[in-house]
């Protein structure tokens, strides 16, 4: 028994020692208020799950936070619990969310029969509109009717695709946290769009397509290809960085605050005075905040108190 709590202890200091290294902060700290997994469905009946983060009743504000998970991942993910409770602690309800995007693929359920597929290799990304709309009205029902709307990584194309398509009234700011700000002007790959073209007309929208062009073994679904393939130039230039005329940022009213990570990110700081620029000329009717997470990456493990400080703060100039 000896020998086993020393081997224990040694492994123990072997993690966090390897933890410590890359600067995270681990494990999360157990919550100190109530949290509670809900459901949602979406205008198209799709059930999704999420966590809400019970706000502090001594500090409680009458304004909401959705955050929604980027590609590959999902509402529990370890950094979003911990920004979460850091909101909750400061008085502002959270609600992590899932879209039928989450994770690699998931089985989001079943239609006439038909098994329908999610996620990251099969799920139709325009689709996440009427999760979110699902969500929104989700949190109207537990007494919200004014909202901020979080898209972390490529959660950030369905966040602002929901309000350049809705301009619902009870979003009173968005927040682009490490999600793409450039245009996205990738070239139509000749030999997917073929093979995926063939697929949707042999009624096969699931069927696979290797991606090649990425650092490790990737695939996606035809549905999913097609989906990217014809997105409108107005969201892949969302910020009108290339053709101001009919961007979506210009059906957009509301505060806009975006952020990246100081080490490791898909974007820089550079890239963000860039744009703060571009949109001051461009699109004066938006109230647009950039800001850096200092001491973390792309996920900002260890520093879910800072992004949820950052804001709220954000929120608190509205």
């Amino acid at each position: 028994m000896k020998h086993l709590r020393i081997t224990i202890a040694l492994l123990l200091m072997i993690t966090f020692n390897s933890f410590g290294q890359n600067k995270y902060r681990l494990p999360i700290p157990a919550a100190i208020l109530p949290e509670e997994i809900v459901y949602s469905i979406s205008t198209d009946t799709i059930f999704n799950a999420g966590v809400i983060f019970h706000a502090n009743k001594e500090l409680t504000k009458q304004v909401a936070i959705i955050w929604v998970h980027g590609w590959g991942v999902n509402f529990y993910s370890p950094s979003y619990i911990a920004i979460g409770r850091s909101l909750a602690e400061k008085g502002y309800t959270c609600i992590s969310v899932n879209t039928r995007m989450h994770d690699l693929g998931n089985i989001e359920g079943h239609k006439k029969g038909v098994r329908l597929r999610g996620g990251g290799y099969w799920g139709v990304a325009g689709d996440e509109v009427k999760d979110i709309s699902g969500w929104i009205d989700f949190a109207e029902l537990k007494g919200f009717k004014k909202i901020i709307l979080v898209g972390h990584s490529a959660g950030w194309a369905a966040v602002r695709r929901y309000q350049y398509e809705k301009r619902d009234t009870r979003i009173i700011g968005l927040v682009c946290a490490s999600g793409q700000v450039s245009a996205d002007t990738r070239l139509v790959d000749s030999a997917q769009y073929l093979q995926a073209v063939q697929y949707m007309s042999e009624n096969k929208p699931d069927k696979l397509i290797e991606d090649p062009k990425r650092s490790f073994p990737s695939y996606i679904s035809a549905a999913t290809y097609m989906d990217i393939v014809n997105t409108p130039q107005e969201e892949k230039d969302f910020f009108g960085l290339i053709t101001p005329q009919n961007a979506g940022i210009s059906k957009v009213n509301c505060p806009i605050l975006i952020f990246y990570a100081a080490n490791n990110d898909i974007g820089s700081e550079e890239e963000l005075k860039s744009l703060k620029s571009s949109i001051e000329k461009n699109f004066r009717h938006v109230q647009l905040t950039t800001t850096m997470i200092k001491n973390t990456d792309h996920m900002y493990m260890g520093e879910g108190k800072q992004v949820a400080d950052i804001i709220i703060n954000w929120i608190a100039i509205l």
